[in-house]
């Protein structure tokens, strides 16, 4: 098969090959809607709500296809997204705007590192972190950010974060897409009941403090303590897993997105920026 971006050895599909990191999705979800114009957006134009699982598998079928599809694979679905954040506009939001691709990227990143850790009870350091960072900036590079406009390094995007914590403000629709993402309508009724508790307690514990609270989520010394008993339980159990399990939600979505991609006839291109300027 064609090569894609990544080698196996690289962090970005040591940690994003595992299956769990998905239960972490709300929390990574959450964050990037805390962004007024990120919120907008997915308010007035995502099928989110009368969709969830659908959004869930196209969201996923992206993350993997540019993780660990083939390098047409990655570029062909991506040129997709672009052509559809194209007709994402409103007043005061452009899902293209480079600014929202780098918050929305830089969220993937930060979720994704801090639960794989929380998970497999492995503190990646300095060098590890380096590495993962840079290779995650393809979330937003492939789908026509300029490189230039992701901070350069990871202690740059320490910095970009935690400013960006400290200032985003979240609106009414931020609030209400969290609604819709922390109560879906799923099939299963109430034997689907435990499992999002889980995901709301896992997506509150997850969430950065400054956040958390503005979302207004009750986070006390009960709920703290269920969420170390959660954490500590997965981290029990999880990495004991045989990898082929680990990673059947990867091979999943990746035939899913394979055999939609295997219909695409006529790929879109993504315009370089001074075409869009």
């Amino acid at each position: 098969m064609t090569e894609g971006l990544f080698r196996d050895e690289d962090l970005i599909r040591v940690i994003t090959r595992e299956g769990a990191l998905i239960a972490a999705g709300g929390a990574a979800s959450l964050l990037q809607t805390a962004h007024p114009q990120v919120a907008q957006g997915v308010h007035d134009h995502s099928y989110t709500h009368e969709d969830p699982l659908r959004r869930l598998r196209n969201t996923m079928g992206w993350l993997y296809a540019v993780q660990f599809g083939t390098k047409d694979e990655a570029e062909t679905f991506s040129a997709l997204v672009w052509k559809g954040h194209e007709q994402v506009t409103g007043p005061g939001y452009r899902a293209n705007d480079p600014d929202l691709q780098v918050w929305v990227a830089a969220t993937l990143f930060a979720v994704a590192a801090q639960f794989y850790q929380a998970l497999f009870r492995r503190e990646l350091d300095e060098r590890e972190l380096e590495e993962f960072y840079g290779q995650t900036k393809v979330y937003a590079t492939i789908i026509g950010c300029p490189e230039g406009r992701m901070p350069e390094t990871y202690r740059d995007f320490r910095a970009y974060y935690a400013e960006m914590l400290r200032t985003i403000e979240i609106s009414d629709a931020s609030r209400a897409i969290a609604d819709q993402v922390l109560y879906p309508k799923v099939p299963g009724g109430f034997l689907a009941a435990p499992g999002l508790a889980a995901i709301r307690l896992l997506t509150a514990g997850l969430m950065p403090a400054p956040i958390r609270e503005q979302y207004g989520w009750k986070w006390n010394a009960a709920r703290r303590f269920r969420f170390r008993l959660l954490l500590g339980a997965l981290s029990l159990v999880y990495p004991r897993l045989p990898v082929r399990i680990r990673t059947l939600p990867r091979d999943h979505y990746l035939a899913t997105t394979r055999g939609m991609l295997a219909k695409v006839r006529h790929r879109p291109t993504i315009p370089a920026p001074a075409e869009r300027a």
